[in-house]
């Protein structure tokens, strides 16, 4: 398959670069793996790269020390939500990904969701609540306007952090406690039963290219923070999909990136409805995860990029939003 990016890149003018990683999320361990990856694959290409801990150092120091471009490897809250990228902009620092704003949107699921509902792309359907309607009499009811399963979300969290699939409606009270610890406004989300994807982009507006549908297998059918990034059970599968169907979920990805205005990178997730074979977009990861089990990097090698040069170009895509 074609290399679908350029990948001549002159790593020395790319200049001195610090690669975030680790920070105060409740990602920070995938994080610093993540980062600990793209750091030393940048290093073996010759980037002049310096691992960089924004929850031990002021970012001010990456101005006084002269960092030229900085690598996001970060996942979450402060690094994922647009507040990170706002202080790079600030400091006149180029940087991997999306902007301001699309970042800030790509990370609240709820504010995803509707950017997406209100264009025509298909999404669950779903209920936000904010902590003070969440009562008793009103949790209860929410299976009868969703169906069940239920999918219980932290609309700010990523790595399946503080998601319950709660199967009855005795389940929900203890889905909501627990989603309530990390977000003070939650999502219910309509499970749709069938083959769980993810789906890459690369690049920005029109250029932007879709790389190949991940079907994602895990043990017991859940794909929870265990199986994402410490089982070696999970099935990462190319090709499992018809050739027109295939098309149909690169094209709904690529939309779903281009409304919300992403730039350099990013990955859907999404669920094929098993009954008729529709996609149904979950969310778009504008910082996706780079490590070992990580679905950006597999798809990347699929059409011919390894890990090494995947995050060279992705640091020559560094800008500004002002810029």
């Amino acid at each position: 398959m074609t290399t679908p990016i350029d990948l001549r890149i002159d790593a020395a003018a790319l200049g001195k670069v610090a690669v975030l990683f680790g920070g105060t999320s409740a990602e920070r361990p995938v994080s610093l793996m993540s980062g600990t990856g793209v750091l030393e694959a940048l290093q073996s290409l010759g980037v002049n790269a310096h691992g960089f801990d924004p929850a031990e150092r002021p970012l001010q120091a990456l101005k006084d020390e002269g960092f030229d471009r900085a690598f996001i490897a970060l996942h979450g809250r402060g690094g994922e939500d647009g507040t990170l990228q706002g202080a790079l902009e600030w400091l006149g620092i180029a940087y991997t990904g999306s902007g301001v704003t699309a970042s800030a949107v790509a990370m609240d699921k709820t504010m995803t969701k509707r950017v997406w509902a209100a264009e025509g792309l298909s999404t669950p359907a779903y209920l936000a609540l904010p902590r003070a309607a969440l009562t008793r009499e009103r949790i209860r009811a929410i299976p009868d306007e969703l169906g069940l399963p239920v999918v219980v979300k932290p609309p700010h969290e990523g790595s399946s952090i503080g998601i319950t699939k709660a199967m009855g409606y005795s389940d929900m009270q203890g889905a909501v406690d627990l989603a309530l610890g990390f977000d003070d406004e939650l999502l219910f989300e309509q499970c749709i039963e069938g083959p769980e994807l993810t789906c890459a982009v690369l690049g920005q507006g029109d250029s932007a290219v879709a790389l190949p549908v991940v079907e994602i297998r895990a043990e017991g059918g859940d794909y929870s923070y265990e199986n994402k990034y410490v089982s070696n059970d999970t099935k990462y599968l190319f090709g499992t999909l018809p050739a027109a169907l295939e098309s149909e979920v690169q094209q709904l990805v690529l939309r779903a990136y281009q409304l919300l205005g992403c730039r350099g990178w990013g990955r859907a997730d999404l669920m094929l409805r098993k009954s008729d074979m529709k996609p149904f977009l979950l969310e778009m990861n504008t910082s996706p995860g780079m490590t070992s089990h990580s679905l950006v990097p597999k798809a990347a090698q699929a059409v011919g990029v390894d890990y090494p040069h995947l995050c060279l170009w992705l640091l020559a895509q560094a800008r500004l939003d002002a810029r």
